[in-house]
Parts: structure tokens; C-alpha cells; sequence
């Protein structure tokens, strides 16, 4: 019996941060001002940003590269409109974990799990 439990509580730390650095899912991002930027759906190596301004160039998909602490934009609205490089994973006190994405002068959007 202990065994076994100590094998839990082996692969529970070995596991936690492997599944804190998952990007994948629904991300609901807020601009600069804290108000409510849009949703960022990351599947596989393609995303989709659904903006909050109507008819926002932004919106739409495109392709993203995985690398170990987040994804590396490729292509599609948020690249081509808002510049866009990367979304990194970092540490949330209330939701564990976001992704804040970037170009290459500044942090534009803080996404948090949906």
C-alpha cells in the first residue's frame, strides 16, 4: 500500500509541470487597460483569436510553433495586425497559469484560462 502511494505522489510531481506548461485550450485576454481584449482558442499547431471590436483585423486564425515555455506566432490576424511574436506561459496567483503575449517591444495581452 505504500508503495503504491508513494508512486502517486511520485508521478503527481513529476506530472504538475508538465501540465502547468499546456497552452492548449480557451484563453480569455485582456488589453493594457484591463479591459476584455478577446478569446484565444490554441489547438494543436493553429489558433484563433475572436476580438471584442467588431470587424477588429485581429480576429481570425493562424499558425503557431510550440516551444517549452509557450508558442511562437506564425502567421494570421494577431501577427499580421498586432505584431504579435510570442505567448509565454507564466504563473497566475488566481489561475495558475496565463499566457501573456508579446511583440518585440511589450506585453499587449494577459490570457487566462476559460
Amino acid at each position: 500500500m505504500r508503495r503504491i502511494a508513494l508512486i502517486a505522489c511520485s508521478f503527481a510531481l513529476f506530472a504538475t509541470p508538465a501540465l502547468a506548461q499546456s497552452f492548449e485550450g480557451n484563453w480569455g485576454c485582456r488589453d493594457a487597460t484591463a479591459g476584455k481584449a478577446g478569446i484565444l482558442t490554441i489547438y494543436g499547431q493553429v489558433y484563433g483569436f475572436a476580438s471584442t471590436v467588431v470587424g477588429d483585423k485581429s480576429s481570425g486564425t493562424g499558425t503557431i510553433t510550440a516551444y517549452q515555455d509557450g508558442v511562437g506566432f506564425n502567421d494570421g490576424g494577431l501577427k499580421a495586425t498586432r505584431s504579435v511574436q510570442a505567448g509565454r506561459i507564466v504563473p497566475d496567483p488566481n489561475f495558475g497559469v496565463a499566457i501573456q503575449l508579446e511583440t518585440a517591444d511589450a506585453i499587449i495581452m494577459l490570457c487566462t484560462p476559460h
